[in-house]
């Protein structure tokens, strides 16, 4: 991977990996999320996703999309719990009409009043209609369940009474506090020459007014294991077990990864899709995510199954864990498994969007981007002991928290 990097004098960064392709990828990741909000900025991070979109101090909302989607390309944008990402794909000759409106969108919004107005109802009706979606909802409030009160637990969304109060400027006292220059990555994948690359990012970045990140991120509560139940109108009860684990920067980060993989990954072959579904018929939904946070983490456990088959599926998923933290992969297990992530990371990797955000984030969170050929060696160095030592901290009793939504 022959990557191109560099810093503007603001401490914006560059991160660019030339494909022979015609078409090219671009995106701006800034590192503020919904946990940076107070809690009365509920849904502010995504709010402003939104509404960015919505007029510039020289363009207007059907000028934005327009600007790219004129020539053939797609825009976009999305909001994590510690991200903010506005991105595009386009011809390679568009390149430099890609980064100028990033950066209009990004530094130049004018947050019209009545589009503010108007965009307040789009994302309550989005919020009501996540309500009707349990598989998705259950997730979030599993989240809110782990990390209790802190602001990591919070859905990314909002609730309608936090975002009826916002206005302009709530949105710009939360930029100016939240997006910094030292905290932003330009990255870009495509037939670009570097120096273009840098001379374009130059021209609309460069002369942005430094604003470096001075506060740290908030701990986190100490973890307490809860289980709770609620009685929903569902068609099915739906179940996440999970509990807090390593965070972005823990050595054992990459064993979670590759053991999450085993036991409900995307594979159809994973343990807990050919126990659940493909042996006993009892789970349509099944899979367990992995998710790393600045500082902390946590590892959970989705299916949805019949009110009768809830207490035998719980029981399989407690047999599947065990088995993970009493028995040691064979050789033949482990190279498989790690044979499967591989396959996984590098198909991936093809999607040259997904390319370009994944390389992004890496080097926003690590100032760093590995070669395919460092992951494999990670994940070949990973022991079947080391798998075992991560089954028995992670998939803990004791330590796993409950979420059930039991039919009414």
């Amino acid at each position: 991977m022959l990557l191109f990097s560099h810093t503007l004098p603001n401490g914006i960064r560059l991160i660019h990996h030339p494909v022979d392709s015609p078409v090219g990828h671009c995106g701006l990741i800034i590192n503020t999320g919904s946990r940076d909000e107070k809690e009365d900025e509920h849904g502010m991070a995504h709010f402003i996703e939104h509404v960015l979109f919505k007029g510039t101090k020289k363009r207007k909302t059907y000028h934005i999309l327009s600007r790219i989607d004129d020539v053939g390309g797609e825009l976009n944008a999305y909001t994590t719990k510690e991200e903010t990402c506005i991105y595009a794909s386009f011809l390679k000759q568009d390149f430099n009409r890609a980064m100028e409106l990033i950066h209009d969108i990004a530094f130049n919004s004018t947050f019209p009043v009545k589009e503010i107005e108007k965009e307040k109802e789009v994302i309550i009706d989005e919020i009501n209609s996540y309500k009707d979606s349990p598989a998705d909802l259950i997730l979030d409030d599993f989240e809110e369940l782990v990390f209790s009160k802190d602001a990591i637990g919070r859905n990314i969304l909002g609730t309608p009474e936090t975002i009826s109060k916002f206005g302009q400027k709530d949105i710009r006292k939360f930029m100016a506090e939240n997006y910094h220059t030292d905290q932003m990555v330009i990255c870009s994948v495509g037939q670009i020459p570097p120096g273009k690359i840098m001379k374009i990012a130059s021209r609309y970045f460069g002369s942005i007014t430094p604003n470096y990140r001075q506060l740290k991120r908030q701990p986190n509560s100490p973890y307490l294991p809860q289980t709770v139940e609620k009685t929903m109108d569902t068609f099915q009860s739906h179940v996440a077990i999970g509990n807090v684990a390593y965070d972005l920067n823990h050595p054992n980060r990459l064993s979670l990864l590759l053991l999450n993989n085993i036991l409900g990954g995307p594979g159809m072959n994973s343990r807990l899709n050919m126990s659940l579904r493909e042996k006993n018929g009892i789970a349509y939904n099944i899979e367990s995510i992995y998710t790393p946070y600045f500082g902390t983490g946590v590892f959970s456990i989705y299916f949805g199954t019949d009110e009768e088959n809830l207490k035998r599926s719980i029981k399989i998923v407690h047999k599947e864990l065990k088995k993970l933290r009493e028995k040691k992969l064979g050789k033949l297990q482990i190279h498989n498994a790690r044979r499967q992530l591989k396959g996984q990371i590098t198909i991936a990797n093809e999607n040259r969007e997904h390319l370009m955000l994944s390389i992004g984030k890496s080097f926003m969170l690590y100032n760093k981007v590995d070669t395919i050929e460092e992951i494999y060696n990670k994940l070949d160095n990973i022991t079947a002991e080391k798998l075992l030592e991560t089954a028995n901290e992670i998939f803990a009793p004791e330590q796993l928290s409950y979420l059930i939504y039991r039919q009414s």
